[in-house]
């Protein structure tokens, strides 16, 4: 099942399961096994750091049959917490693995350049700079971001097997209800990556520095090597927005993951619900006698343990 969430970032310490911490994997997986009856494993497209949120999530699960999309949707919203709502549910191939079949992600970052940004209703949601920045500047260095380039100056972490080369679809900035916006799609991101992105193009429409280091930190740019990024702009900015997958007329068909859920779940970090979570799934009424053709095939569940990489751009 494929499951489309939003969330706010700033009551998770992130995405994957941490001991000890409340994220957002541990949340969604603690609620599905509560309404299963059983261990439920969740992997997500993109996990994303504390304070980062999202409006385009996506999770992939493996949930009994008598469960059908539209029912676990109404039933998962019933018992999350309200920092975690699920957005749509739906039936995917048995192979569908949220994670390694996006073919792109979306990131929006916000910075707030006008004095209302430091509103408390504004604030937790962007990078409240409350300063005019130079949207000229802003637009260029933007620009010279579309490509297929290598983005090792602008990560955190990555996996060296991998690389550090992206190619860049979209990379412009809008405006907003208190400033500026930031969109970026990519068919893969590093660890950091667009908040690196955001806080070096930031400093060069600040007077900073020069908008041609921007260009110049990508690999193989003219004096890349002496030059480093600015620090990286602030988690509360930063909305994983949409998750592209499959080619026209279907789904990709991707590496299927359904014999790995029972060995994975065994190694999983116990999940619990936080206090105050919402209804006990018992108040839930599982579904009965729904139509056969309206439940979802078996999709791949598990613990993702895999380094930091793609997608994991918060």
């Amino acid at each position: 099942m494929k499951l489309t969430l939003h969330y706010d970032g700033g009551g998770f310490h992130g995405w994957q399961v941490q001991p000890g911490a409340r994220t957002v994997q541990g949340e969604l997986e603690a609620a599905l096994s509560r309404l299963a009856d059983e261990r439920v494993g969740v992997l997500g497209a993109g996990r994303t750091d504390a304070g980062v949120h999202a409006t385009g999530q996506v999770a992939s699960a493996l949930m009994p049959e008598r469960w059908a999309p539209a029912e676990v949707r109404r039933a998962l919203n019933a018992i999350l917490p309200p920092d975690l709502w699920v957005a749509e549910a739906e039936a995917v191939p048995l192979d569908f693995h949220a994670r390694y079949d996006a073919t792109a992600r979306e990131y929006e970052y916000r910075v707030g350049t006008e004095a209302r940004c430091r509103s408390p209703f504004l604030r937790p949601y962007c990078w409240a700079l409350a300063e005019r920045l130079d949207a000229g500047v802003l637009a260029e260095t933007a620009a010279a971001l579309v490509g297929e380039h290598s983005f090792r100056a602008y990560a955190k972490s990555g996996q060296p097997e991998r690389g550090e080369r992206c190619t860049v679809v979209v990379s412009s900035w809008e405006p907003w209800d208190a400033g500026l916006l930031y969109r970026v799609r990519a068919d893969r991101f590093l660890h950091h990556m667009v908040r690196y992105l955001v806080g070096t193009m930031v400093d060069a429409a600040r007077g900073r520095r020069a908008a041609r280091e921007v260009a110049a930190l990508l690999a193989g740019g003219p004096g890349a090597g002496a030059l480093e990024t600015s620090p990286p702009a602030p988690a509360e900015g930063l909305y994983l927005t949409q998750v592209y997958y499959g080619v026209p007329g279907g789904w990709r068909r991707g590496r299927g993951h359904a014999a790995e859920t029972a060995a994975s779940l065994d190694d999983d970090v116990e999940a619990v619900v936080s206090p105050g979570a919402g209804r006990e799934a018992s108040d839930v009424a599982s579904p009965a006698g729904e139509d056969e053709s309206l439940r979802p095939g078996p999709i791949a569940g598990a613990y993702d343990d895999t380094p930091l990489e793609d997608g994991d751009e918060s």
